[in-house]
């Protein structure tokens, strides 16, 4: 996958100018890709030269204008182009596999510290996508809002960033509580 799917994917739903869409990013497509803002503005200049988004200047009286982009029809033929594809298989990237992988040779009170700053974080990131979550789904509850809400693949894509989180956090604490153990003996 290419930052360009995962951009035109996040401006499926609505207009948005590149500040917006950073923001979009960093909570709801950041679970399953990530791009720092200067990325996306590049990117976006590459896919409405190639007629893959549509951009619009809106003036503004008290701020400096702003440039707003919509999917364009090709855009939206190229993700289902990109959507036909047989997906890659995802593989975990992450230095702190690399310092539990170590664990033996390592300082085990530093090794749970960063064991559970990692925790805490997955814990507020779970956090947010919960509350995320429940501000999609309005006052719905969860089964009925997967057959009849308007749109489901924001929701899916955040649930999936909610069950990772949550998976951290609780592999962290394992792995905190087998440490502790060892180093009790």
């Amino acid at each position: 996958m290419a930052l360009r799917h995962a951009v035109l994917a996040a401006l499926l739903d609505e207009e948005l100018s590149g500040y917006q869409l950073a923001k979009a990013f960093d909570m709801g497509v950041a679970n399953f890709w990530h791009a720092l803002p200067q990325q996306l503005y590049a990117e976006l200049t590459r896919l409405e030269k190639e007629g893959l988004v549509a951009g619009r200047e809106v003036v503004q009286d008290t701020r400096p204008n702003k440039r707003l982009f919509r999917v364009t029809g090709g855009g939206l033929a190229e993700l289902e182009r990109f959507a036909a594809e047989a997906a890659k298989p995802s593989f975990i990237r992450d230095d702190l596999l690399v310092k539990v992988q170590a664990a033996d040779h390592l300082d085990p009170g530093d090794l749970i510290a960063r064991l559970a700053e990692r925790a805490a974080f997955s814990e507020a990131k779970a956090e947010q996508f919960e509350a995320l979550l429940e501000k999609m789904r309005g006052d719905r509850a969860e089964g009925e809002f997967l057959l009849h809400g308007e749109r489901i693949g924001p929701y899916l894509t955040c649930r999936r960033g909610l069950d990772f989180e949550r998976a951290n956090r609780d592999w962290c604490r394992e792995v905190i509580a087998v440490l502790r153990a060892r180093s009790a003996v």
